[in-house]
């Protein structure tokens, strides 16, 4: 795996309903890099936003086939991260980096 940045790692806030249902458990959704690992997710999570990290679970969701114009078209993967922050620790997604 080649070296990412931490803005590399974290691609962008996942805001749906169940995403904000989850933050009421002190949990935060991101969508990530492909190739990041959850060591690489939790250091990027802590030096972004100055917050401690209690542990991160790792999603891949598998692309969809989608029919365009009658020609069928696989679209790519995803991987996001849960995000468990300690007690104490918020994040708010609503205002940028």
């Amino acid at each position: 795996m080649r070296k990412l940045s931490a803005y590399d790692i974290i691609l962008a806030p996942v805001i749906t309903e169940k995403s904000t249902l989850v933050s009421e458990a002190n949990q935060v959704v991101f969508k990530v890099h492909a190739e990041a690992t959850k060591p690489a997710i939790k250091a990027a999570v802590e030096s972004l936003f100055k917050v401690k990290v209690k542990a991160v679970n790792t999603i891949v969701r598998k692309g969809k086939v989608r029919i365009f114009r009658y020609r069928k078209a696989q679209l790519s993967n995803s991987k996001r991260a849960i995000v468990t922050l300690e007690a104490g620790h918020s994040i708010d997604v609503t205002t940028g980096l």
